[in-house]
């Protein structure tokens, strides 16, 4: 093959797809079967799998059990608003959007004591093994799982405090710095990292998606003077949400 021609299977994909892309191929259409694609452009079968694995992993087909290949309906992008200001009673950026009217958003968490993983000991600056609160939540906006958050919280801070659980008790739900700053832990700073990866089986099935699709991963840690008092990892599908930033100019 001379340097820089494509292989055939990925000139079949970029054929399709851009029959997706112009409505020749709506949303909901079948994809023209294995043979149907072998005739239509002289090539074997295996290209023509190859090319229908490549939408596929794009995300522009999906396969029904029994039924065959068929063309996704492609969300249009909401935006997740991060905000460098000050939110409002003292809620975490996320909480707040979910309480707009607009969105009618509603949470569930369940938290549970656990052994910090070495990974999790690493970013709370704790050993291996060191006991956590681990606090799980799912996200919806109506009947619509948006996103997943698990946190952790070192119980070296929290424990024997009316603030150990975050969705109970006099400070329930009011994030993370209000209830830090009524354990005399004042938060100042927050970090975070945003990457992407494909979703897990579990993950996958919470927020409605198929296994291997793109999520964004926003890993989050709130520090006090330097020291990790929470971290976190916020789960959004990356087909239908972009996290939208608003930082304040000093």
């Amino acid at each position: 093959m001379p340097l820089g021609e494509k292989p055939a299977y990925l000139r079949v994909a970029e054929d399709l797809r851009a029959q997706i892309a112009d409505g020749t191929l709506p949303p909901h259409t079948r994809l023209p079967s294995q043979a149907t694609i072998r005739a239509a452009y002289g090539v074997s079968d295996t290209v023509a799998l190859e090319a229908r694995k490549v939408l596929m992993a794009e995300g522009l087909v999906e396969g029904r059990s029994g039924s065959g290949t068929y063309v996704r309906e492609q969300p249009v992008p909401r935006a997740i608003r991060r905000s460098g200001f000050r939110m409002l009673g003292g809620c975490t950026p996320f909480r707040q959007e979910q309480t707009d009217e607009r969105v009618r958003g509603t949470w569930e968490g369940d938290s549970e004591r656990e052994e910090a993983e070495p990974g999790i000991a690493a970013r709370l600056r704790v050993e291996p093994g060191d006991p956590v609160m681990c606090t799980r939540y799912v996200f919806r906006a109506g009947s619509e799982a948006t996103m997943l958050s698990t946190s952790w919280e070192p119980l070296r801070l929290t424990g024997r405090t009316p603030v150990v659980l975050p969705e109970h008790g006099p400070l329930a739900g009011r994030g993370v710095v209000e209830r830090m700053a009524a354990i005399d832990i004042t938060v100042d700073n927050v970090v975070e990292h945003v990457g992407a990866r494909p979703a897990l089986a579990d993950e996958a099935r919470l927020l409605g998606g198929l296994p291997g699709h793109p999520v964004l991963v926003i890993s989050r840690t709130y520090q006090a003077g330097g020291l990790p008092v929470e971290t976190a990892d916020v789960i959004v599908p990356a087909d239908r949400f972009r996290i939208a930033y608003h930082l304040p100019v000093r």
